[in-house]
């Protein structure tokens, strides 16, 4: 498991999103750590086009961000069920968790029942057969859980119900304990979101993109840098135990294959917006570091054994100590880098997680 030796105080989590918390300011209001190996500057985020150069390309994730969190029962006892992943078969990825008194949720104590002690959060999901009442008269059955590394996300069948009609009349964004209150969903939709023909999309925003404005997008192609749109819908983090990503759906256009392997044939820096953007990319790679069109499920986890193929700078949110993305940030800039970056951040007082700072590693 990754980790970087710093500790970050409580008060540097964002709580609100930068347009609330200084009013005046736009989402690119947030501040931008650059990394160029262990060198660390400091910037504004609106400088990133000063940052870049004519010929990179910036790869974003046009995946939507889906109001994923919906209030449910099991028998008299109250649950959220977060919507993660839409499978192959209409079933859907789902996790269940319980609320915690403050508007957000927390691990659920699986299968105890009150007052019981709490097992580890991976033993929270089932027992298959566990049934759900959802609002509007939708049920839900959990069948298998997702995975044999632990029972914290089931395939589940949802009956009486489309799942995306659900999450819209019913559904809120996926929020966790650090923030301050429900935001509408509009405050999780990057600017390069496009919606999805079938309702499928991302249980919790690709946030390494929530910066950009369409006033900076124009600004970075008035300058030369082009962007490569790929898809790939997130599924639920795990909050508690920081455990790798899951299979997740992902596609690499024709188009964005061609572009990207252009830049790369010219001299311009691939950079990734966001860790997703980077496992799209990456599982589109051969070994011979030819991005080729592809679409489908992707299980590929990026660590340093593994490096990188493609991808050579990374735009990326401030990830808790713990997180196995800094593994993805390591294949990326080196160890070195990573931990010298994380320094200078806590050091300079920058905020973390979706709504925080930003950090830009480059070669």
């Amino acid at each position: 498991m990754a980790s970087v030796a710093v500790r970050v105080p409580q008060e540097l989590s964002a709580r609100v999103p930068v347009e609330q918390r200084e009013p005046g300011r736009d989402r690119d209001g947030v501040r931008l750590l650059v990394s160029r190996g262990t060198e660390v500057s400091h910037h504004a985020f609106g400088e990133l086009p000063g940052l870049l150069r004519a010929g990179d390309l910036l790869v974003i994730n046009t995946s939507p961000t889906l109001a994923a969190a919906v209030d449910g029962r099991i028998g008299h006892t109250r649950v959220v069920v977060h919507f993660s992943t839409r499978g192959d078969d209409g079933r859907w990825a789902v996790e269940l968790r319980e609320p915690d008194g403050r508007g957000t949720t927390r691990a659920r104590a699986g299968g105890g029942g009150r007052g019981a002690p709490a097992p580890a959060p991976a033993a929270a999901g089932g027992p298959a057969g566990t049934k759900v009442r959802l609002p509007g008269g939708g049920r839900l059955v959990l069948e298998e859980p997702l995975s044999a590394r632990g029972e914290r996300l089931w395939w589940a069948r949802v009956s009486r119900a489309e799942v995306p009609g659900l999450l819209r009349e019913y559904g809120r964004p996926i929020r966790y304990s650090y923030t301050e209150r429900d935001q509408p969903l509009s405050v999780y939709q990057t600017v390069f979101a496009l919606p999805s023909g079938d309702g499928t999309g991302s249980a919790e925003m690709p946030s390494a993109a929530r910066p950009f404005t369409a006033r900076l997008v124009a600004e970075l192609v008035s300058r030369g840098v082009q962007f490569a749109p790929v898809t790939l819908h997130t599924g639920v983090a795990s909050a508690e135990s920081h455990e790798p990503p899951y299979p997740e759906r992902f596609a690499v256009p024709e188009a964005s294959a061609r572009l990207i392997n252009a830049a790369r044939a010219g001299g311009g820096r691939v950079v990734a917006v966001g860790t997703t953007a980077v496992r799209a990319v990456e599982s589109a790679a051969g070994a011979d570091g030819v991005v080729r069109a592809r679409a489908g499920w992707t299980d590929l986890v990026v660590t340093p054994e593994r490096g990188v193929r493609v991808v050579e700078g990374l735009l990326t949110g401030l990830h808790e100590p713990e997180a196995s993305h800094l593994l993805m940030l390591e294949a990326v800039a080196g160890r070195a880098a990573i931990d010298r970056g994380y320094e200078a951040a806590v050091r300079g007082r920058y905020l973390w997680h979706e709504f925080g700072d930003v950090h830009l590693l480059l070669p």
